[in-house]
């Protein structure tokens, strides 16, 4: 997965006790733009993969726990300075984000990467690549030595592409299953396999936190309810 200003107000949910300590509210961070992990409904409220799984794992951790939209590029500051308490959006475990933040386990596998452009034979390494800026797709295209071209959010990627400004965008192929077919978009054949799974980002501080949700991950991992959320929104391969 790809998936580093404080957004809009956070969404509030009720879900069980609260934590015991310092965390009388737990807040989630997420992009709220990267859908079907997480974006912004029809009603205002973050939803996708990641609401109904954060939703749940904080019921079993019990823990008290609300929504914060942010922007992606800054999403890993604003969680060390406290804007909010754990990042569930999307992203990738990397050693280079572990310099900073600790994960809890993976709670899908690694997510293909792939390509979505208006032809079926664009030349990739001869053309320009989209990307959203900070993620591992846009490291990947600069390691092959690729013009890049970034964006700050997903969607700006595939508009780049629509309006002739990039040849192609690469990105996890559960979201660009979502563009792929539309105004002449093509999913190319070629995919990449790039960084680990995905898991919750956390301060180095909170090591009793990040445990909690760990448990609860291990939880819906052996009763089976983690992959029946994957499948749901088929953001992945199951476990």
């Amino acid at each position: 997965m790809k998936k580093l200003i404080l957004g809009t107000a956070a969404l509030a949910l009720t879900a069980g006790m609260a934590f015991a300590g310092s965390h009388s509210v737990v807040r989630l961070g997420t992009e709220g733009a990267y859908e079907p992990w997480n974006f912004v409904n029809d009603a205002g409220e973050i939803d996708g993969f990641e609401r109904d799984l954060g939703d749940e794992l904080c019921k079993r951790a019990e823990l008290n726990c609300e929504w914060v939209k942010n922007d992606w590029d800054s999403i890993i500051p604003n969680l060390v300075s406290g804007n909010y308490d754990a990042i569930i959006a999307g992203m990738s475990i990397t050693d280079e984000r572990e310099e900073v933040i600790d994960f809890t386990q993976g709670y899908t596998p690694p997510d293909p990467s792939a390509y979505v452009a208006l032809s079926a034979d664009v030349d990739l390494a001869g053309g320009i690549i989209a990307a959203q800026a900070s993620t591992l797709q846009a490291a990947f295209i600069a390691e092959q030595g690729w013009t890049l071209i970034e964006f700050a959010t997903p969607e700006e990627t595939v508009a780049a592409v629509r309006n002739g400004e990039a040849d192609a965008v690469l990105a996890d192929q559960s979201f660009l299953d979502t563009v792929a077919g539309s105004d002449g978009l093509v999913m190319l054949e070629r995919k990449e396999a790039i960084g680990g799974g995905v898991g919750m980002g956390f301060r180095e501080s909170d090591a009793e936190l990040r445990g909690k949700f760990d448990a609860a991950i291990t939880s819906m991992k052996e009763d089976g309810s983690l992959n029946v959320l994957i499948e749901k929104w088929q953001v992945s391969s199951t476990w």
